[in-house]
Formats: C-alpha cells, sequence, structure tokens
C-alpha cells in the first residue's frame, strides 16, 4: 500500500466533515541552527513528485535550518476524523519555476508582506509594520506584485510515515509506513 494515497484519502474525508478555513495546516518541524528542535504551523500546497511541498521566504529561520540540516518533519492533527500523520523526510528546494506558480496563486496582501518584510526579523512596533504595509499596498496600486528572490519552496520526501486513528477505547490504530529497498513497509503499532 502506497501510505501517499492513503494521505490524500484522510485528507479527503477531512476536508469533507470540517469546517476548518485551513484544513491544510500542519505543524513543520526543524532542527534549530542552536541545536534546539523548532515548530512552526504552515500550510500544504499539494503532494507531488512523491513529496509534500511547502513554500514560504527560504531566508527565514525554517529556510535557515532547513539548509544546514535537510530534514524535517510535518504533523498533521484533524479534528474532525479525530486522526493524526506524522510524517519525516528529506527536504530538497523546489524548482524557481514551481515557486513562481505558487507565488502567482497567493492573495494580494499575502503577496505584499512577503515582498516587504523579511520574515522573522525584528521590527520597531507594530504601528510601524501597519504603516508599511499600507504604504506599500497603496504605492502598487494595481500592478502585479512581484516575487521576492527569496521566496520559494521545499519538498519532503517522506521516509516513514504514521497514521494513527484516535478510538474511543483508547485503542488507537497506528501504522507506520517505513521506505525500504523494496518500497514501503507497513507495520502496526501499538497505541
Amino acid at each position: 500500500m502506497n501510505p501517499l494515497l492513503l494521505f490524500e484519502k484522510w485528507f479527503s474525508e477531512e476536508k469533507e466533515l470540517s469546517n476548518l478555513k485551513l484544513p491544510a495546516a500542519c505543524c513543520l518541524s526543524t532542527s534549530g541552527l542552536d541545536g534546539y528542535p523548532n515548530s512552526r504551523f504552515v500550510s500544504l500546497k499539494e503532494i507531488k513528485k512523491e513529496s509534500f511541498v511547502i513554500t514560504g521566504p527560504l531566508d527565514s529561520r525554517k529556510g535557515r535550518e532547513i539548509e544546514n540540516h535537510s530534514k524535517a518533519a510535518l504533523s498533521f492533527w484533524w479534528t474532525s476524523t479525530e486522526r493524526q500523520i506524522r510524517i519525516q523526510g528529506d527536504v530538497s528546494v523546489i524548482p524557481k519555476s514551481e515557486a513562481e506558480i505558487y507565488f502567482k496563486q497567493r492573495n494580494r496582501d499575502s503577496k505584499i508582506v512577503s515582498a516587504i518584510f523579511e520574515q522573522g526579523q525584528e521590527i520597531l512596533d507594530i504601528s510601524y509594520m501597519q504603516k508599511l504595509f499600507k504604504e506599500k499596498k497603496a504605492a502598487l496600486g494595481n500592478k502585479e506584485v512581484e516575487q521576492p528572490n527569496s521566496w520559494g519552496g521545499i519538498y519532503i520526501k517522506p521516509i516513514r510515515i504514521e497514521f494513527m486513528e484516535f478510538k474511543k477505547s483508547r485503542l488507537h490504530e497506528r501504522k507506520l509506513f517505513e521506505q525500504a529497498s523494496s518500497g514501503w513497509k507497513m507495520t502496526i503499532i501499538q497505541p
């Protein structure tokens, strides 16, 4: 069984039952530059080339962490279906041409934020940030927002995926898929 197909099935079932505004939200974990794990919520764009696609500024903390240690983890928790999926994998940068497509799909305000701010860097105060945003938005008018050079995306090619279905009995069903030389190997693990 291909765990990526199972992921897509579970994701589809969650979207059918859920009224979540961001059903593709997931927790991306990386190895911090200071040795501490680092996690943040991001949005899954799609599964492509047998990998999970995440986008954003590559010069951000997460981008620098991935450049330093090209392994990451994703965690999904879906409340409607009471399912959790944990993914560990190897990271590579998506081609610039693909990043351009994802950037064009973003809403205008998100594009403007990406164009004028350096994610995670210090700023004087919130009102200054809001003023800067309003000024840039007004200056742009109806012009297209250019994609910053630092904005791109990553593939996370899984080596391990765990699916967990929560049960009222507390006998949660867990299936662990691991990459082996002959393809995916599945084991059932205890709750």
